[in-house]
């Protein structure tokens, strides 16, 4: 499909280089505080991670919320999601799974709350995958949808020592107009967009990086939190991610 700016051989080649998959969640996992009170506000009882392989947010949400989750993703390797279950004292079957396209895929049920996390920017019309996302959404129900910010200084390092990763991207959706104009147009309400998180950079392929490379990112990420632990900033510039809410 033409809005799709990765393929199922990147995603495969994506996870089976990654190390450090598997670990224990913890409870302040990122966005944890700002899904607590959601979901707390909503009463959300089910929800569904989109593009979320391994599912982080299908088994911390089992874990620490309760809640009854699916994860559907088009490549999902069910040995990697099993390992990451059992290291958070979870069961094999404790998160449904839905190995399928997103496009094609007709859901059988519909959710609560609908979640992605750094989906919506690998495609170039942010409009329709966020509309994607909800068919699969109940009436009254809550839209949380987070994509990393690439128009700062991680944008810069991302692009300056991890290239191909960046171009994975489509920086364009990286904006706070365009992602409440689309979410408008689709006839969303209580609509939430704006800039998340501490100061920090990373790079997905720090393993291959030269040392050099490494202590330079390493020496911007400490710059960045000396600086913004003396003058707290939150915005285009330094802020990590941006969060996208919304009610149907």
């Amino acid at each position: 499909m033409e809005n799709n700016l990765t393929d199922r051989s990147f995603w495969k080649s994506f996870w089976e280089s990654r190390k450090g998959l598997i670990f224990k969640l913890k409870p302040n996992y990122v966005f944890g505080d700002i899904l607590g009170k959601l979901i707390a506000e909503k009463n959300v009882k089910n929800a569904i991670e989109l593009g979320g392989f391994p599912g982080y947010y299908s088994i911390y949400l089992k874990k620490y919320q309760h809640l009854q989750t699916t994860l559907l993703d088009y490549f999902i390797h069910p040995e990697l999601v099993n390992k990451l279950l059992a290291a958070n004292d979870l069961k094999p079957g404790d998160t449904d799974i839905i190995e399928a396209d997103l496009f094609s895929y007709q859901p059988e049920k519909k959710f609560d709350m609908v979640l992605s996390f750094g989906l919506i920017e690998h495609f170039n019309d942010t409009r329709f995958i966020i509309n994607e996302h909800l068919k699969f959404l109940k009436p009254g129900g809550t839209l949380f949808i987070t994509l990393p910010n690439f128009k700062g200084v991680n944008g810069w390092v991302q692009k300056k020592f991890d290239k191909e990763n960046y171009d994975k991207h489509n920086i364009n959706s990286m904006d706070l107009s365009l992602l409440r104009n689309s979410c408008e147009a689709l006839g969303l309400k209580n609509i939430e967009v704006y800039y998340h998180g501490k100061f920090t950079v990373w790079l997905e392929n720090k393993s291959e990086q030269k040392p050099l490379s490494k202590a330079i990112v390493k020496a911007i990420w400490l710059a960045g939190k000396v600086f913004t632990k003396l003058v707290p900033a939150n915005g285009t510039a330094l802020s990590p991610y941006i969060v996208v809410k919304a009610d149907l």
